[in-house]
């Protein structure tokens, strides 16, 4: 397994909550993906990562579509611990 770095971008918000509440629900990234794409989000597992890593933006549907697979209410994903600057 490919350990990420614990370096993050400043893209966007999410990302690192996201990470967060996925690893907390012990999903793999492939197995979260496989989840987001059967809800309708057509996300590839590089795109995903670089989200997750926020190395990129996320667009309103990602957003969307991730907070309701990940069963929680889209103002949980914006942490403001993670959208503090450093």
């Amino acid at each position: 397994m490919k350990l990420r770095k614990k370096e993050y971008g400043r893209a966007n918000i999410i990302g690192r909550k996201a990470e967060a509440l996925r690893k907390e629900r012990k999903i793999s990234q492939k197995d979260f993906i496989a989840q987001l794409q059967t809800a309708g989000l057509d996300i590839n597992p590089t795109s995903y990562s670089k989200l997750e890593g926020q190395i990129r933006s996320a667009t309103d549907k990602e957003v969307f579509i991730i907070a309701k697979v990940l069963k929680v209410d889209m103002r949980e994903l914006f942490d403001e611990e993670n959208s503090e600057e450093e």
